[in-house]
């Protein structure tokens, strides 16, 4: 059996989980997600403050669901309780980014300022003028929304410049030696 699928889901106060149609809601403080799902390989019950995850057979493909719709329950029931957050940095010379409005101004080394709009439901926040934080309720937007804005300016191997993840390791190459 999956080990992640076998796992029962927390219900936390304040939030609501129902799946009918094919299709499962959460409802929470911070809004509502939908997923659809397989419903003929793969039921979910919602029984007082736990949800569980099965599935009808042992197929190779059926397996991989069971586990998958688990963890996108979860992921749901964090992101409508707390939300999720991912922070960029962006390092060099003179880059800088700042927050206008409902958009934020990159200057990252281009001949112009690359401005970056917030969403419906993505938010973008400039603690710092080297710092970008995007958060939302749904991980997979998040994930996406800042993959793009990192896409503007990667990071360089040899100084670290352009834009990354606030945990991401650059490997830095070494630079040219002089000759003999």
């Amino acid at each position: 059996m999956s080990r992640i699928g076998k796992l029962p889901v927390a219900i936390p106060a304040g939030v609501t989980v129902e799946a009918k149609d094919s299709v499962i809601t959460v409802k929470g403080p911070k809004g509502t997600l939908t997923q659809d799902y397989d419903a003929a390989n793969i039921t979910v019950k919602v029984e007082g403050a736990v949800a569980t995850v099965t599935r009808a057979n042992d197929d190779k493909e059926i397996r991989a669901k069971h586990g998958l719709y688990r963890a996108l329950l979860q992921n749901m029931i964090i992101g409508v309780t707390d939300g999720y957050k991912k922070t960029l940095v962006v390092a060099g010379v003179g880059y800088k980014v700042a927050k206008q409005g409902n958009k934020v101004v990159l200057n990252v080394g281009y001949s112009h300022p690359v401005e970056i709009f917030e969403t419906a439901d993505v938010k973008l926040e400039c603690p710092t003028a080297t710092e970008i934080v995007v958060s939302c309720i749904n991980k997979a937007v998040v994930g996406q929304y800042a993959a793009t804005v990192r896409s503007i300016r990667k990071p360089e191997p040899y100084h670290g410049y352009g834009i990354h993840y606030s945990d991401e390791v650059i490997e830095r190459k070494e630079g040219k030696t002089a000759g003999k």
